[in-house]
């Protein structure tokens, strides 16, 4: 027993490279005389067989000029003259079908191979019963290709329905398969081509070759089978989506986390110095008060964002929780500075304390350089100081 694998599927429908009336680069010219012709009828002329009677009867039963079909069936669904390659209108009806039919590969059903002929003569009795199978698929063309690798079928065909509203008889696939008794909705042509294959199998057994499934491809799944694999391949979209959402959103929140703590970085780098007029008295440069308030009125409008990252995060929580004490001691500080240039001995006491309390701060921007390290911001870190260096060398 020989296997070889089956391939039932949809074909791309152009008559002109079924005839040869256009050759492809892969068909050998010496053998096109090989080919096997079972049918070839103009398409036009088939319409006008098949539907012409049909438009007739419909107007006949118009009594409105508009109502009625002006032309040709064929122009009448796809607006446009007959076409050897197949067509779609606006409801998806298309103006042929194709399947194409073939048994084994190249390897071992190809030109030169001992079961050339064989598989040949196998697609030849499937066509031959084709039409008597399927009366309400009106094939009106189809060829044997033997010049290319493998012989293969194209079957080009028209499906028939018959109605009760509008024209009585028309193209109408869904239900020429419904009046073959495949029945109704998506899984109809399925249930079509299964029992095509089946019958297929049939002649290759009684030819001494055992059938293996049809490939998996796009015109020979089962409809259920190739929905699941695109919900699966949509599902997998959608996974690879939110998950890519998620990490630019974790990346753009350390990212701000880092851009926070390098402020720290920034005040702890303003100088401070004893005033002239006092020992005890803190003084600062016109530039740097200048600075510290720009930044703790930037801190304390960015605390509403930070409070975000609170519930998202444990650890970007507590960060946001100590700049939030940071924001109000540096507010605190401003009002201070902000003050007369004479303090009283009490007041000089609280602004001692409050220099304790910078130190302090200094051993959470310490805290802070860890959890940055923690996470693999130091790089970004080193960057920002080494721009803050140069634009300060630049002014």
């Amino acid at each position: 027993m020989k296997y070889k694998r089956i391939s039932f599927g949809q074909g791309k429908g152009s008559i002109t490279h079924n005839n040869r009336t256009f050759i492809a680069n892969n068909v050998d010219r010496n053998r096109i005389a090989n080919n096997v012709t079972f049918i070839s009828r103009p398409i036009v002329e088939v319409y006008d067989e098949l539907f012409s009677g049909a438009v007739t009867r419909y107007n006949a039963r118009q009594k409105r000029n508009d109502r009625k079909i002006h032309g040709t069936y064929y122009e009448h669904l796809f607006h446009c003259k007959p076409s050897n390659s197949v067509i779609t209108a606006s409801d998806k009806r298309k103006s042929f079908y194709e399947d194409v039919v073939q048994i084994g590969k190249m390897e071992d059903s190809g030109y030169g191979t001992e079961d050339f002929q064989l598989v040949a003569d196998c697609l030849t009795e499937y066509m031959n019963g084709f039409q008597a199978r399927n009366p309400n698929f009106y094939v009106f063309n189809a060829v044997l290709h033997m010049d290319e690798a493998t012989p293969h079928l194209h079957i080009d065909y028209i499906p028939i329905g018959h109605y009760k509203r509008g024209m009585d008889i028309q193209n109408g696939i869904a239900q020429a398969l419904k009046e073959m008794g495949y029945g109704d909705g998506k899984q109809a042509i399925a249930r079509w081509r299964e029992k095509e294959v089946e019958v297929l199998n049939k002649i290759c057994q009684e030819h001494g070759i055992e059938p293996l499934p049809p490939e998996k491809a796009r015109g020979t799944l089962e409809v259920s089978e190739y929905k699941e694999q695109r919900r699966k391949a949509a599902q997998i979209a959608v996974e690879n989506e939110k998950s890519q959402s998620e990490l630019d959103a974790l990346n753009d929140e350390l990212k701000s986390a880092a851009e926070k703590k390098v402020k720290i970085v920034e005040i702890d780098s303003i100088e401070t110095k004893k005033s002239r007029f006092s020992k005890n008295k803190i003084s600062l440069s016109e530039e740097d008060f200048e600075n510290l308030t720009n930044l703790a009125k930037k801190q304390i409008a960015s605390v509403k964002q930070t409070k975000k990252l609170k519930s998202e995060n444990a650890e970007l929580s507590q960060k946001v929780t100590d700049l939030e004490v940071q924001v109000k001691f540096l507010t605190a500080e401003l009002d201070k500075y902000k003050q007369p240039a004479h303090f009283s001995r009490e007041q000089l006491k609280k602004s001692a304390e409050k220099i304790s309390e910078l130190e302090q701060l200094k051993s959470k921007y310490r805290k802070a350089l860890e959890f940055i390290n923690s996470r693999a911001l130091a790089t970004e870190f080193e960057v920002f100081q080494h721009t803050t260096a140069r634009d300060k060398k630049l002014e």
